[in-house]
Order: C-alpha cells, then sequence, then structure tokens
C-alpha cells in the first residue's frame, strides 16, 4: 500500500516498520485489518481533531462481539471489529454519521449497558457539546450543553463513570469538568454554582437549581486546558492532566486530592493507570514518559524515546505479570478474568477477590513486570518494561528485606542503584502537600552510593522485591488489585532486562542548588524542578524503550491493547491491527489470499 512506502528515498530511518520483536516474539502488522472511512482516501489532517478509537463487546451469539467507533474530521464510524480473525469490511459500516459545523472529538462507550440490540456511547464536540447516541438503534439520541451555556471550549475527553449506567464525566480545554446524569436535562439559561470544595489548584460546585439538572458538579482543575482524565481500576480515583503540566490526582467520590506530579516542561497531554491501581503513566509536551507511583505520591522514573510530543500512553493489561514463588491456584477461568480487564470489571469481581487471595501482606518473594505504551507526534510506537529493579531499588544487602522496608509509604528507600548507576531519591515532605507521608531526607543531601555490579545476575533481585503492601490507609483500598496475575509468563528471563541509560544529553538542568529550597508555589517552573513535584533527570531511573519504530506517516492520536493485538491510529485516519506473537495463524489463509497486499512479511 502507498503509506507504507519508505519515505526519503528507502532511508532505513525513515521507513515505515510493518513489525518488531520483543522477547515475547514478533508482533506484525496486518494490512488487511485496518480500518478507515469506506474510501480509504487519506484524511487531510491539518487544523483537526485527533483520530479517536473507542472499542466495545457486545457479547452476541456469534462470538465476534467486538465493535469498533473512530472519528475522521467530521464523520464517525461504528464497525464490526474482526481484529486478527477476518479482513475488514469497510463497505459496511453498521453506522455513519456526518457532522456540520463541530466534529467529534472523543468518544466513550458504556460497556456495563452494552447488548448486541443496544449501546450507549457518548461523544464530545469541538464546540463544547456531548451527545448521547446508540449506533445499533439509531433513532436515539440526546445532546447535552446544546447551547453551550455549560461550556464554549472544546470537548477534550468523556468517559463514563466506573460502573454507572447513567453518570458520565465530560473535561474541556477550559480547564472544566462536568459531572452528567443522561437522565437529567442541561436547562435553558446558564447554571448558577455554589462552591463544595476548594483546594490547591482545584475547585468543585454544585449547580444551583430548584431542580435537578445538569451538570450535577462542575471542577475547575489547573490553568489551562484539562487534556485527558482516567479513572482508577476500581474507580475511586480519578488522574487529571493540565496544559500547565501537573499530574492531580484526586479521590474522586470525596472530591479531594490525593497527590499530583509536575511535567519536566510544557503541558501533559496523556494518562494511564496500571492494572492495579498503583502506577500511574503520563506523557507530553516533554517528549517523555513519566511513572508516577500512587502509593508514595512521587515520581519513579522517566522514559526517553520519543522525539517529539508524547499523544498515548497505555498499559498493556495482557504482557504485564506479577509471578510469585509459589503457583496461585485460580477458581476461575483465564476467560472470566481477561473479559473483567478487556471489557470493564463490574461483571467479575469475584474474579478479583479470587485473585485477592494473594494477601498483601503476604513475604513470599514476587516478580513483577509492567508493560506499557506509547505512541506520540514523531509517529513513533514505543512499549516500556517497568521492573522491579526500578519499582524496588535495592537497598544495602546487609539488611533484612521485608516487603515494609522494600516498599514502604511512610517513605521512599533511602536509594537505589540499577545497573551499576546510584539513583538519589531524595524526597520533599512539604513539595507536595497532600503528601504528609512522604520521606523526612533533606531535600540536599545524597544517600551514600550503594555499589551494584553490572555483573550481577538480574534474576536475584526477584529475592528482594515483596508484595507492596504499606502501612498507608490509602494503600490498602487498592491492595486488593495488587495482586493482577495476568498471564503467569514462565518463559520469562529477568536476567535479559536491557541496559538502562541514566543521562541525558539534549536535557541538563541548569537550576542552582537553590531550586532545592521548600516551596508552596507550585505554578513556577522553577521552583519546581528539583522538588518531589518535579525530580531533577539525574535524580530518578531513566528507562530506555524495549522498541521504538517509526509505524506511520502522520502523527499517532491512538494506542489499544487487546487480546490478540495492538491497535495504533494516525491522524491520516488508518487504524491498524498488530497481531501478537503467534496470534497471526488465526487468521485463515483464504483471507489472506483475498488481501490486497497479501500476508504481511
Amino acid at each position: 500500500m502507498s503509506k507504507m512506502a519508505a519515505e526519503g528515498g528507502g532511508k532505513e530511518m525513515n521507513e515505515i516498520k510493518s513489525q518488531f520483536s520483543t522477547r515475547e516474539g514478533a508482533y506484525k502488522l496486518l494490512t488487511h485489518s485496518e480500518y478507515s472511512r469506506p474510501n480509504r482516501v487519506p484524511f487531510n489532517s491539518q487544523g483537526s481533531n485527533p483520530v479517536r478509537v473507542s472499542f466495545v463487546n457486545v457479547n452476541d451469539q456469534s462470538g465476534n462481539g467486538d465493535r469498533i467507533c473512530f472519528n475522521v474530521g467530521r464523520e464517525l464510524y461504528f464497525y464490526i471489529y474482526k481484529g486478527v480473525r477476518k479482513a475488514a469490511d469497510l463497505s459496511k459500516p453498521i453506522d455513519k454519521r456526518i457532522y456540520k459545523g463541530t466534529q467529534p472529538t472523543c468518544h466513550d462507550f458504556n460497556h456495563l449497558t452494552a447488548t448486541a440490540e443496544s449501546v450507549s456511547l457518548l461523544v464530545g464536540f469541538s464546540a463544547g457539546q456531548v451527545q448521547l447516541i446508540d449506533p445499533i438503534k439509531k433513532e436515539t439520541s440526546k445532546l447535552f450543553n446544546e447551547e453551550r451555556l455549560i461550556d464554549k471550549s472544546r470537548v477534550t475527553c468523556v468517559k463514563w463513570v466506573p460502573g454507572s449506567e447513567s453518570l458520565f464525566l465530560v473535561a474541556h480545554s477550559s480547564g472544566s469538568m462536568y459531572l452528567y446524569n443522561v437522565e437529567h436535562t442541561c436547562g435553558t439559561t446558564a447554571p448558577h454554582y455554589q462552591l463544595l470544595k476548594q483546594g490547591e489548584s482545584y475547585a468543585v460546585h454544585t449547580c444551583k437549581s430548584k431542580s435537578t439538572r445538569n451538570p450535577l458538579l462542575k471542577w475547575t482543575v489547573g490553568d489551562g486546558a484539562l487534556n485527558e482524565f482516567a479513572f482508577s481500576p476500581d474507580g475511586k480515583f480519578l488522574a487529571c492532566v493540565s496544559q500547565d503540566g501537573f499530574l492531580r490526582v484526586f479521590n474522586f467520590d470525596a472530591v479531594e486530592l490525593h497527590g499530583n506530579m509536575k511535567s519536566y516542561f510544557g503541558g501533559l497531554l496523556c494518562v494511564c493507570w496500571s492494572p492495579d491501581g498503583k502506577y500511574i503513566v503520563a506523557g507530553g509536551e516533554d517528549d517523555l514518559v513519566t511513572v508516577w507511583s500512587f502509593v508514595d505520591c512521587r515520581v519513579i522514573a522517566r522514559g526517553h524515546g520519543h522525539k517529539s510530543w508524547v499523544s498515548v500512553v497505555a498499559f498493556d493489561h495482557y504482557t504485564t505479570s506479577v509471578e510469585e514463588s509459589d503457583p496461585m491456584e485460580f477458581s476461575g477461568s483465564d476467560e472470566d478474568f481477561q473479559d473483567q480487564i478487556h471489557f470493564g470489571r463490574d461483571r467479575a469481581n469475584s474474579t478479583q477477590s479470587r485473585l485477592s487471595k494473594r494477601n498483601s501482606t503476604d513475604s513470599r518473594p514476587v516478580s513483577v513486570t509492567y508493560r506499557f505504551g506509547s505512541v506520540g507526534q514523531d509517529t513513533q510506537l514505543c512499549l516500556w518494561d517497568l521492573t522491579e529493579d526500578i519499582l524496588f531499588p535495592h537497598l544495602p544487602l546487609s539488611r533484612t528485606r521485608t516487603h515494609t522496608n522494600v516498599m514502604n509509604a511512610s517513605g521512599p528507600p533511602a536509594g537505589g542503584s540499577v545497573s551499576g548507576a546510584v539513583i538519589p531519591t531524595a524526597s520533599n515532605p512539604s513539595a507536595n502537600g497532600s503528601n504528609s507521608s512522604a520521606a523526612n531526607t533533606p531535600a540536599n543531601s545524597l544517600p551514600a552510593p550503594l555499589p551494584r555490579s553490572n555483573s550481577l545476575p538480574h534474576a536475584a533481585a526477584g529475592s528482594g522485591s515483596k508484595s507492596a503492601a504499606t502501612e498507608n490507609p490509602v494503600a490498602t483500598g487498592v491492595s486488593k488489585f495488587a495482586t493482577l496475575s495476568l498471564h503467569d509468563r514462565k518463559d520469562r528471563h529477568p536476567e535479559k532486562d536491557h541496559k538502562r541509560n541514566h543521562s541525558m544529553g539534549h536535557i541538563s538542568s541548569k537550576s542552582s542548588d537553590k531550586l532545592n529550597l521548600l516551596t508552596k508555589t507550585k505554578t513556577d517552573p522553577a521552583k519546581t524542578l528539583g522538588t518531589t513535584l518535579c525530580p531533577r533527570m539525574e535524580d530518578v531511573p531513566l528507562l530506555e524503550p524495549l522498541v521504538c519504530k517509526k509505524i506511520a506517516h502522520e502523527r499517532l492520536t491512538v494506542l489499544i491493547f487487546l487480546e490478540d493485538c495492538i491497535v495504533t491510529a494516525c491522524q491520516e485516519g488508518f487504524i491498524c491491527t498488530w497481531a501478537r506473537p503467534g496470534k497471526v495463524g488465526l487468521l485463515s489463509s483464504q483471507n489472506q489470499a483475498n488481501s490486497p497486499s497479501g500476508t504481511v512479511v
């Protein structure tokens, strides 16, 4: 296909990749499984809103219940998604809509209520409205903020509240978020608000009205646009990233700030949670991915691989693993658990409780690897592994290694070293107002070097890393999600972990030591650099990507991990399916023969 052709005279660097290898095997692009507009003409993306993709499973009897929705320009499409099984049939969208005067910017399915006969799809628009549509029934539709009396700015993110059939949350480029109920109307006049709660850089108002009307709540968060938000796996916490460069994590029901973090520079554009709710990854205009510990409320690593802004970050639930020294016993089927991970946790809470049998205070050794991915405006896909040498920086061997001194919410370890490089983890207790349990290590003191030879076998690391229980009451709330053992991969080789580079040439810290002083002014970047809000580059481990491949001609705007494949999309409007290792064989040879480009090599 033309878009797979090499740029720049076929130079290796500019060549679009159609497959890449990781230690679990090769991922292959299935060109016949590509979704786009029916006429397949590349979309002129200049000045348009990002292409987005949403999935839902309608549990129909055919065994092919996956449905895909995507927006391209003013158009919105809803198809049967055939994934790695069959070639895409673009001639028969279940639903197609073309909007005038406004463009779709984002969308989200309600997985809780989806059936083969009906799905609830929320669509946000560039002019501020939100539409509720049913692309199967087609005739039902509701419009919220129709007169733009609630907010006139672009909708940046819309999501159903986890576990709810009627509540949804909408973020705008104005920096505000609104909580709606689909059963309520919006009123014919601009809403009046009453302050409910106020905190550092945020305020929450209720709608003052004689009759119940939308919005139920108005959140004002930070300065500038609120670019994305994500609910924690248990639905209790909300992570928001803003143009002011801050990640803010709220207790959603209590409407309280749990913790925050500042980008190295520029706005934060995307955010996601680890499957167990313990870590948050954010990406943005500093070209970095930043890993933040929910329990410790601090940055634990940064990843450098992108050459431009990072537009999407996502965890791979199916490659992430928690391996124990003793095998776990499951009373539920693997399919039950994967359904929960893929299509919402509400229908499989029993599986979650079975997984919780591994008590979080258990001191058995555990080997942890989180896989996450990122895509950016540099047209590159990066895959990252977050391993225990980063999660649990090793303490001196003379100390008794219990789970409490490996990972304790009352303070991060005094220091750690990975691959021979010393990583200071100095922290400021009052640099983050919400983290009263931060370590009392003076900001300007560095721990003594902890020697560790590069030749030490990494496999021994597992004996020093315990399950992540803490004395922190916040941590116990998410401890039941600490047991996500997604695929017990017996073929993992910890000693083959990639090298990590702890220097970053083009990003240098020119600030003086006085920036380490505690400060409460968090809007000035110069006063946050060197604090726990924004550690210097040399103060945290720097991850290198496992994979960093150019996979598109236009900037990438979608990254979704499914059980059989990875789905990416670029601003041209092409949605690509990458078969996971061993999954490409699921496609019948007949389908491949009928494919215009044949099999992918």
